[in-house]
């Protein structure tokens, strides 16, 4: 029998999610106790795809109402027809080399690119047959990934670093995030440096609340006391101030707030401010600007980590281990806590982490490798239908949790 053509149609769904969080997560700049993303759907003629971007105020000045209030300015019906009218091979190619703002002809700010280009990314590995890791960009990348990735652990302050110690190894590459007390810093890295010895990197990340009188003694303590990195310890772009700090600790300085564009790169490698980057694809605008940021990270002589928002809730987890496994040289990879998080997810299969390992594995199946469950539908807010002129709300059956952070 001949196969039966799919009538076309393409529709945009946006569902604002903010799950509740079975443990909160605590450090100098956010308090978080329930996720706060944006997750958007596509579908054209049968094929879907889904993406997601996490905003944060203090990151890239981003919120979950201004991307919803900017996603209502993108012109849809362009997006569907290009999509429809452009072979799927050649329209991936171009967005692996421009991204979604120069493949469309679309700006905005990096949340927004990147909830509609893993979105389209998505839908196009779907289409194409294609896994995550041969949809992002992957110039300068070791030519062959391993079968499984180690990942970071995290010590927040909702956990004393004893508890920590006993339960969350075996430990690849720690991070602490730092107290508004540097003498608990200082006794957290004695004591991770006394149970694990000298082999396993360990990263104290400050969350810009440290001074520029105050840095250089807090970084010569920590760097006493066994720390090999210190993650954004100024106000972020204090481009001057962290390449003096910089010239003056033996501790390494990794920027995190600080570069959320290639061009913030450039400043931070030619003022000399740091050794290595920390790359999140929401906060970088996409898995594509992502991976041209790491690029610059490579030529610059800098290292690398593969980071996560905290609080992700699908989509963002698999893209960001997706550019992990095509970028295996990152100093780290973190691969987030949505198993400790969120007793439901809306994404299935739910990104995992072998916890007896503290490693990760590629995601099966094509595209990001995920699909939204039933658990989606009381989070829906937003509908464009291809032709309709507006963005349609929908009604939201569920009371909303309140964000705390």
């Amino acid at each position: 029998m001949p196969e039966t053509a799919v009538p076309e149609a393409a529709e945009a769904t946006l569902y604002r999610v903010e799950l509740p969080m079975a443990v909160g997560f605590f450090h100098p700049a956010k308090r978080r106790s329930c996720s706060d993303s944006l997750v958007l759907r596509l579908d054209v003629d049968g094929a879907s795809g889904i993406g997601e971007c996490a905003p944060r105020a203090y990151v890239t000045g981003e919120t979950t109402d201004s991307v919803t209030r900017a996603l209502r300015r993108v012109p849809m019906d362009a997006v569907f027809r290009r999509i429809r009218s452009t072979d799927p091979a050649a329209l991936l190619a171009e967005l692996r080399d421009d991204g979604f703002a120069g493949t469309f002809g679309v700006g905005g700010g990096n949340n927004l690119l990147c909830l509609l280009e893993t979105a389209l990314l998505d839908l196009l590995g779907r289409r194409l047959g294609l896994g995550g890791e041969r949809l992002v960009p992957r110039d300068g990348a070791p030519a062959v990934s391993p079968p499984a990735l180690p990942v970071s652990q995290v010590l927040d302050l909702s956990l004393d670093v004893e508890e920590f110690l006993d339960t969350r190894g075996p430990f690849h590459f720690v991070k602490v995030k730092a107290a508004h007390d540097i003498g608990r810093d200082v006794r957290t890295v004695t004591a991770i440096r006394e149970r694990l010895g000298d082999e396993v990197p360990v990263m104290v990340d400050a969350n810009m609340s440290w001074t520029p009188e105050e840095a250089p003694g807090h970084l010569s303590s920590l760097c006493d006391s066994g720390a090999d990195f210190v993650e954004e310890p100024l106000t972020k772009g204090s481009w001057a101030e962290l390449a003096r700090l910089r010239a003056r600790t033996g501790i390494g300085i990794m920027l995190d707030e600080s570069v959320c564009t290639p061009d913030d790169a450039r400043t931070a490698i030619e003022s000399g401010a740091c050794d290595a980057f920390n790359i999140r694809v929401a906060k970088n605008g996409g898995p594509v600007t992502a991976a041209k940021m790491i690029g610059l990270a490579r030529r610059g002589g800098l290292a690398f980590q593969i980071g996560v928002q905290v609080a992700e809730v699908g989509p963002l987890i698999n893209t960001g281990r997706a550019l992990a496994f095509a970028h295996c040289d990152a100093l780290t990879v973190e691969a987030g806590q949505s198993d400790r998080f969120f007793a439901d997810m809306v994404v299935s299969p739910r990104p995992g982490v072998n916890r007896s390992t503290n490693t990760i594995s590629p995601a099966p199946g094509h595209g990001f490798g995920l699909d939204l469950n039933d658990h989606t539908a009381p989070w829906t807010v937003l509908r464009r239908t291809e032709g309709d002129t507006i963005w349609r709300r929908v009604p939201f059956p569920a009371p909303r949790t309140k964000e705390h952070a």
